[in-house]
């Protein structure tokens, strides 16, 4: 049995709270920006679809140092929000749930938007016909039958935060028990003597974690398939 140290345990516990932060406070705003990839036709599409993917191949690091000019302390939005609503992000691990948001985001959209493209329009049309609003439709014929793709990209954000490390220690440094999440912990006990132990627990842990989290996102969206196909 694993023993783990106040100090892994604190770690982990903040990994777990950006991971679900991030993941929960991106997924509105993923579903909308697949709907109008996935649906829309206008000049700027392909644009729009770059920017969102952009954090895949950016290496992280830029992506902390970009988030770092924006939002640190003198940071146009750093600065008005600090000024305005008192709230800092930068350094804190808000800013950490941030970076990891901005991470995962592409692979959340990318899934919903598959989702979304496979979603037959008839069934929507014959909503819409039987006097349904859009927003009606939305709710109660397509929200239900991209489920399982919201579901997936909310699991596969989940995990990209839950080990996000280049841009979260960028933006946010590893400051124990406010931005120091296992990634950043994993790091540290590699760079100190005597601290393979430390990283080999915390490894195990990431990875029963991600693990977990996946094949109960698996058993969700197998469920929510069969209840779509049986209606």
């Amino acid at each position: 049995m694993l023993s783990l140290t106040p100090e892994e345990l604190t770690a982990i516990k903040l990994s777990l709270r950006v991971a679900t932060v991030a993941t929960l406070a991106s997924l509105p705003f993923g579903i909308a920006v697949a709907m109008l990839i996935g649906r829309g036709r206008f000049w700027g599409r392909p644009i729009l679809n770059a920017f969102v993917l952009l954090p895949l191949v950016l290496p992280p690091v830029v992506t902390g140092y970009v988030l770092l000019l924006l939002f640190g302390r003198q940071g146009p939005i750093g600065s008005w929000l600090a000024e305005t609503f008192g709230i800092a992000v930068a350094f804190r691990w808000t800013g950490a749930a941030l970076a990891c948001a901005i991470m995962g985001f592409p692979l959340l959209v990318r899934a919903i938007q598959l989702s979304v493209e496979a979603v037959d329009r008839r069934l929507e049309q014959a909503a819409s016909t039987l006097g349904a609003s859009r927003a009606w439709v939305f709710l109660t014929v397509t929200l239900p039958l991209i489920a399982p793709g919201v579901i997936a990209g909310a699991i596969l954000a989940f995990a990209r935060s839950m080990g996000e490390f280049g841009a979260t220690i960028t933006f946010v440094s590893n400051i124990p028990g406010e931005t120091q999440t296992l990634p950043s912990l994993i790091y540290t006990f590699t760079q100190v003597p005597g601290g393979d132990a430390g990283a080999l627990r915390l490894t195990l842990v990431s990875v029963a974690i991600s693990l977990g989290a996946i094949l109960a996102a698996e058993a969700v969206a197998q469920f929510i398939g069969r209840r779509v196909r049986s209606d």
